[in-house]
């Protein structure tokens, strides 16, 4: 797991207060988040924290936003227990009035969004749009989960006996951990706190080191609505901090379902801890998501949308395009006019409404970018767009990067270049000539979570989608890769960890199930004809 940024020197949050911009300092007063002091990280029903201090960083500017005290192995133990408490409490709260309270948290989050979605971008780095696009999606996942609660239904099933009826009833379940990721630092948490608290759990939340402002904020919002109908804080927890908070999340017998989105080798670690306990778990791990472009398709949508794709949130989605498959018939054209739109790209200031590319998240992103554009030149790929640094950036410690095509000489998807995930705006290309190889390469990776076809012919729609098509979770047609909305189920496939959230069936993960078997009759018939009469 990202280890949390220490505080090395004491003295540094007293001049906290000065060294803060103008623009952040607004930001942080409007959420009513302390300026000259540290801030609590963890929430039980009370805030504290009395574990290491970790300071929230601008990826923007690289300036200090806060110090947060965050949580110690006491802090999370005691956040456990009371979790648990509230959700012993909560179970027996019809799921209609869940609903009720999912409503006056999504109402209270509307009343924030432009405050809390300036917030994302501070403390993440994406683009204003995108950040309170983020706190929207929070507020669909409330809409969806209010109606869900008054249709969390079971199923009545025939039974072979006379006098006899089977239902499947879900129950809740009980306590959940929720482990996100940075670059989605509010959605993610929103999928997952709707749904759980529609079906009757206690949710406890262990945000990414690097974005603790946000999940305070948010948490912060919540809480109140707790407090006002009169329901235990634990029922929507935060601990924060870094991997030792995560692993005794992951560990403890106290939690029934752990959802947990990042890498592929932590989500390895976290899915091997679980299951070895008997939990649940949800992984949302990589990506590394292609588009294929047929010769057929309509290039006024298929270029802009492999351009957001790949460059939106400097191509730190999940969902972001890594991979681009351009048939031979119109690669020219295609890469002359997506060149184009990666020539007119500026850094900018991500408040600014204007700006399209703000920066990366953290030095470390851009260190691990540098080292892959170092790989491309050394396999001799063409580099056509990027591939250096900026001469001007808009805040000189932030952390920018140019955004790269690259076509590898190598269209061998078991080379690091295909098959690992970057986390960093880099598209690679490859040309093909029938969609077939197209779909092989596609498939050829071990990751499966996001995948798109553009084409205007059935026949290839038809194939894409079918069981000879993409084998990833989402399976999209003259759309992108990134950009899917709450009303259906999101997750993928393969190294990707199978999990789903959000929509669809996804609230099926959240609930205990039953199968109980009702005897209204006065006979006590055994099922498949069996016999045991002993008179």
């Amino acid at each position: 797991m990202i280890t949390a940024r220490r505080a090395v020197q004491t003295p540094v949050y007293m001049r906290l207060r000065r060294r803060l911009s103008s623009r952040a300092s607004g930001i942080l007063s409007a959420l009513d988040i302390p300026l000259n002091k540290e801030v609590s990280g963890v929430y039980d029903g009370q805030w504290k924290g009395s574990g290491e201090i970790v300071e929230s960083l601008c990826p923007t500017t690289g300036e200090v936003l806060a110090r947060i005290k965050s949580a110690s192995h006491a802090d999370v133990s005691e956040a456990l227990i009371k979790s648990r408490q509230a959700y012993l409490q909560f179970r027996d709260v019809p799921a209609p009035r869940r609903g009720e309270i999912l409503r006056q948290i999504r109402e209270g989050l509307a009343n924030k969004r432009e405050e809390l979605g300036a917030l994302v971008t501070l403390e993440m780095g994406k683009i204003r749009t995108e950040g309170v696009g983020e706190i929207q999606e929070f507020i669909d996942i409330c809409d969806y989960a209010v109606g869900l609660s008054r249709m969390m239904n079971g199923r009545l099933v025939a039974s072979e006996r006379p006098g006899h009826s089977i239902l499947e009833v879900p129950n809740p379940l009980g306590v959940v951990a929720v482990l996100s990721a940075f670059n989605f630092p509010v959605a993610v948490y929103g999928w997952n706190l709707a749904l759980s608290f529609a079906a009757g759990n206690a949710t406890i939340w262990k945000p990414s080191p690097t974005t603790p402002l946000t999940s305070i904020a948010v948490t912060s919002i919540v809480s109140q609505i707790l407090e006002k109908n009169n329901l235990p804080g634990a029922l929507a927890g935060l601990v924060t901090g870094g991997q030792p908070v995560g692993e005794a999340l992951v560990a403890s017998k106290e939690v029934e379902l752990v959802s947990f989105t990042g890498s592929e080798r932590v989500g390895r670690i976290v899915g091997q801890a679980v299951v070895s306990r008997f939990g649940k778990s949800i992984l949302e791990l990589g990506g590394n998501n292609a588009s294929i472009v047929m010769p057929d398709a309509d290039l006024s949508l298929a270029v802009p949308g492999v351009f957001f794709g790949a460059v939106g949130t400097a191509g730190q989605r999940c969902t972001s395009t890594r991979r681009l498959f351009l048939h031979r018939d119109i690669a020219d054209e295609f890469l002359e006019r997506l060149q184009k739109l990666y020539g007119s790209l500026k850094p900018g200031d991500p408040l600014d409404n204007d700006t399209l590319l703000g920066p990366l998240h953290t030095r470390a992103a851009v260190d691990l970018h540098k080292s892959t554009i170092d790989y491309l030149r050394s396999i001799d790929a063409d580099i056509l767009s990027g591939g250096k640094g900026y001469d001007v950036t808009p805040y000189e410690g932030g952390n920018f990067v140019q955004p790269t095509i690259a076509v590898p000489k190598s269209v061998d998807m078991s080379d690091r270049i295909w098959s690992t995930e970057t986390f960093a705006p880099i598209l690679n290309v490859a040309m093909f000539d029938e969609l077939e190889e197209a779909i092989q390469w596609n498939n050829a990776v071990p990751q499966g979570l996001s995948s798109s076809l553009w084409t205007r012919d059935l026949r290839n729609v038809g194939k894409w989608t079918g069981p000879s098509g993409s084998d990833a979770g989402i399976v999209n047609v003259n759309a992108g890769t990134s950009g899917a909305e709450i009303g259906a189920s999101f997750g993928g496939n393969k190294s990707t960890g199978w999990g789903r959230e959000s929509g669809g069936d996804a609230w099926k993960q959240y609930v205990r199930w039953s199968a109980c078997t009702i005897n209204f009759s006065n006979e006590a018939p055994l099922a498949q004809g069996v016999n045991f009469d002993f008179d």
